[in-house]
């Protein structure tokens, strides 16, 4: 199965998906920033300077750039002061151009990057000055940043431009443990295009990974537009290492379609729109024991067609080994909704499978062509073995609004 899987705080807020060279302007730009390699005196943080100072009896301007050196402390932002006059542009760029955008101090005297050096990168530093008699001189100096001693990577879920359910939330699971969850969460945006409102949740995922989802408050509404940004790269995640990318996504929210799954009565309903579009007889898990099915809110992951099902490994020995159509994913833990002839005479009547709700291969085949990632599969019944856990597939549904929001680490 693909795992293209990335605060916002509990309120959306806007950012742009690419960064545009910052340059700070507070009088006419006199110099521009090009990507040349750094000189030989590279890395003190003073630079060079050209001007006419002592034409005009200005006193020069002195600028001090931080960090310095050629193995500076990658994560930390950069730092830019002029004493003895104004900064009127700043410009801080990587080898391939890149620029971290800044803010000046009220007085012009100080600029601060709003992003944090990354690791293993070279900087030039681009820096204008107007001294109080009206002369204006160029700086420029260089620093590079020590390589990183381990990465951390992401994946990330939903894809990029894909059209997901009501119920997707936005998922990002890593390679290694993220002790500084707060800086990390702090370098995640969420853009939509209705007001939504939602919140980060940290939780282990099923693999063992630490992982970050974004749910709204409530089912998404169809049509919205979703942007997610993770600017990650020059973040430390801790222990795990440095991030040394970002990351980004968009996808939109499709029809608003429901799935409620009756185990007691054995049948499963479509809902589109608040509307029933058809009944399906299934059979779902055996009462008494480890087949049971799970109740509360699923979360359709994935659509995966014809897959082997093996029952060793959902720890059911070996109760099966089969290859089964129309697999559509619900949990981690293995429970589908599929295909299953084998078992018709109990469709629409008693719960008889190992855990997953099958139908038959005719509903199956209708049902699998409507349904999309991102669905929720609403499911009740009494001979079930508890409600989906929030790291079983996307299962933070089946947590109160409050509850999800203490998973934040910005809370």
């Amino acid at each position: 199965m693909p795992r293209t899987r990335v605060r916002a705080h509990s309120s959306i807020r806007t950012a742009p998906l690419r960064t545009a060279v910052a340059v700070l302007l507070l009088a006419p730009l006199v110099a521009a920033c090009t990507g040349d390699p750094a000189p030989a005196d590279a890395g003190t943080g003073r630079g060079t300077g050209t001007g006419s100072a002592a034409k005009n009896n200005d006193r020069p301007v002195t600028v001090q750039v931080t960090p310095t050196g050629k193995r500076a402390e990658a994560g930390q932002p950069v730092n830019v002061t002029a004493t003895g006059g104004r900064l009127t542009s700043v410009t801080v760029t990587d080898a391939k151009g890149r620029a971290l955008a800044g803010k000046v101090a009220a007085d012009g005297r100080a600029w601060t990057s709003g992003r944090k050096a990354a690791p293993g990168t070279s900087y030039a530093v681009t820096v204008a000055t107007r001294a109080p008699g009206g002369t204006v001189t160029t700086n420029r100096s260089f620093f590079t940043t020590a390589p990183a001693d381990r990465v951390n990577k992401v994946d990330w879920r939903p894809g990029t431009g894909t059209t997901v359910g009501v119920a997707q939330p936005v998922s990002l699971v890593f390679d290694r443990p993220v002790k500084n969850r707060a800086d990390v969460e702090k370098q995640l945006k969420i853009t939509t295009s209705n007001p939504t409102e939602g919140s980060w949740g940290w939780l282990r995922d099923w693999s063992g990974r630490d992982r970050v989802d974004w749910r709204p408050k409530d089912y998404w509404k169809p049509g919205t537009k979703v942007t997610v940004n993770a600017e990650l790269n020059g973040t430390d995640s801790g222990t795990g290492g440095w991030f040394v990318r970002d990351y980004a996504t968009t996808f939109t929210i499709g029809t608003r379609q429901i799935v409620t799954v009756d185990l007691d009565r054995h049948h499963l309903t479509l809902l589109r729109d608040g509307e029933s579009v058809r009944r399906i007889p299934v059979s779902g898990g055996t009462p008494g024991g480890d087949k049971r099915s799970w109740r509360g809110t699923a979360v359709l992951m994935a659509k995966e067609g014809t897959i082997n099902m093996n029952s060793e490994t959902v720890g059911l020995r070996d109760a099966y080994n089969k290859m089964v159509d129309y697999s559509m994913r619900l949990t981690w833990s293995g429970m589908y909704a599929h295909a299953a002839p084998w078992n018709a005479r109990f469709f629409g009547r008693a719960n008889q499978s190992s855990g997953c709700i099958g139908m038959s291969t005719a509903d199956a085949t209708w049902f699998y062509a409507q349904v999309r990632p991102g669905d929720p599969f609403e499911i009740t019944g009494k001979e079930t073995k508890g409600v989906v856990a929030p790291n079983n597939g996307f299962g933070q549904w089946n947590l109160s609004w409050p509850d999800w929001q203490k998973l934040s680490a910005l809370r």
